[in-house]
């Protein structure tokens, strides 16, 4: 239950505004279904659709087929209506030909600010040939796709308006926060694209190039949402928030001068947070900061081309502590190569640095990716997890998914015990849990679980 508005969405309605034109918001995260969608279409009987995934939610690039059943399925009932229709998203840009076959008129590649009203402002004027659109896929004869010249992205984003935060029912995204977390948290965006180079990561919209709002913009926003929506906490949903500590100190500066500050989250890299940027981040209002940790393993950190030491997970972890910033952990299990050592080594790093909270997934191949053209051979026909709790091995790792699994849910309930909290597990009953998988962790070995280089287990009555 923590449900953001499609920021990115509400970012172009803005800009649709402002040209002229009449919007409405059908927003999906609170739905109940795409039959809300179909009696949306019958209330405003709108003459475009533009079905424009939140792109800024990480969520998104995971591209569920839940979400893309739900996505075709709006994309249908738009057109039954006689709708013209464009999709956008990060399984629209890699499968653009599965959107136009449902009937979509177009597919808008990469930021939509630019695009979707060009595309709009030529359905108005009903003509014949979108070709001269840029960052377009259209259909073409045979099936096949025909990309429009790249749009180049934007560069001024100081200059695209704010969300048109009018559009969303805030009193219920309000409701829905107080009663299960007692303040409604709201989401905010600074950034776009990551200069880094993780090999799993997928970039297909925003690519590696990193475009920011100057910090007195933001400071701006934010005080324009205490003014209005009055959240009690944001989610600053950038991939990297912040980069450099000179940024984060002009940032802890401005919000002052407008009386702007608001407890917040963010993420970031460990190796981004030095003393400087860790003092402005208090400084600014930083509550919780979650890092891309992956693994206590170095070797798995070095396959995954991260950049990052083990070292730096500890130093970083202990910075934001000292500063008053709860320190939160992305893990990732089951990249190829990672071994049960491996596997203790990221528990281990755990009990010792005690994070405040941690998200744990396993390694998912992303179109696009260099991990991606790696296990390539490997895929099986399912290729994308139902939902984001699935947890699905999609390739052939060390071990099965029930091992990975069964191994979150300790880490989860290790993480609980280590910061205090009420748990599904007491200490010793994890203990024992974990006793009892090391035990029988040769049942989960896949094929490919002896690797070059690989530590297998020492004997099952061998300490944990």
């Amino acid at each position: 239950m923590r449900p953001y508005p499609p920021l990115a969405t509400l970012i172009t309605a803005s800009v649709l505004r402002a040209r002229g034109h009449e919007v409405h918001l059908f927003d999906a995260m609170l739905s109940k279904g795409e039959s809300e969608f179909a009696r949306s279409l019958e209330e405003h009987a709108p003459d475009a659709v533009g079905l424009l995934e939140d792109n800024f939610n990480f969520l998104t690039k995971m591209c569920t087929t839940r979400m893309r059943d739900a996505a075709l399925a709006m994309v249908t009932a738009a057109k039954a209506r006689g709708c013209r229709v464009a999709a956008n998203g990060s399984d629209v840009s890699d499968h653009p030909e599965l959107f136009l076959a449902a009937g979509a008129d177009a597919v808008v590649l990469g930021e939509t600010e630019r695009t979707f009203p060009e595309l709009v402002e030529a359905w108005g004027r009903n003509e014949a040939s979108l070709a001269g659109i840029a960052g377009l896929a259209l259909p073409a004869a045979g099936g096949l796709v025909h990309r429009t010249p790249t749009r180049p992205f934007v560069q001024d984003l100081d200059g695209l308006p704010l969300p048109a935060w009018d559009l969303v029912d805030v009193a219920r995204y309000r409701a829905v926060w107080l009663k299960a977390h007692g303040r409604l948290s709201w989401n905010v965006v600074t950034t776009r694209g990551c200069p880094f180079h993780c090999n799993w990561c997928a970039k297909p919209l925003y690519g590696t190039r990193y475009a920011q709002r100057s910090p007195a913009a933001v400071a701006a926003e934010l005080a324009a949402l205490k003014r209005t929506v009055r959240p009690g906490h944001v989610w600053f949903a950038d991939d990297i928030f912040g980069l450099t500590p000179r940024w984060i100190e002009s940032f802890a500066e401005e919000v002052a001068a407008r009386d702007a500050r608001i407890p917040f989250t963010m993420q970031s890299r460990v190796d981004l947070m030095t003393p400087s940027a860790v003092a402005a981040l208090a400084d600014a209002g930083a509550e919780e900061v979650w890092m891309g940790v992956e693994s206590g393993a170095q070797k798995v950190l070095d396959a995954m081309e991260k950049g990052t030491r083990i070292e730096q997970v500890r130093r970083a972890t202990r910075l934001l502590r000292a500063g008053g910033i709860a320190p939160s952990w992305f893990l990732q299990l089951g990249y190829p190569g990672e071994t049960w050592d491996d596997v203790v080594a990221t528990r281990e790093l755990l009990r010792q640095e005690r994070p405040h909270d941690i998200g744990v997934s396993v390694s998912y191949p992303l179109p696009g990716t260099t991990f991606y053209e790696k296990v390539r051979e490997q895929l099986r026909t399912q290729t994308n997890w139902s939902d984001s709790d699935e947890l699905a091995m999609l390739f052939e790792g060390t071990y099965t998914g029930p091992f990975y699994r069964t191994v979150r849910d300790l880490l989860h309930a290790e993480a609980l015990v280590l910061a205090g909290r009420p748990g599904p597990m007491t200490g010793s009953e994890i203990e024992e849990a974990w006793q009892d998988l090391r035990r029988r962790e040769p049942e989960f070995r896949t094929e490919r679980s002896i690797l070059p280089g690989a530590t297998l287990p020492r004997a099952a009555t061998g300490a944990c």
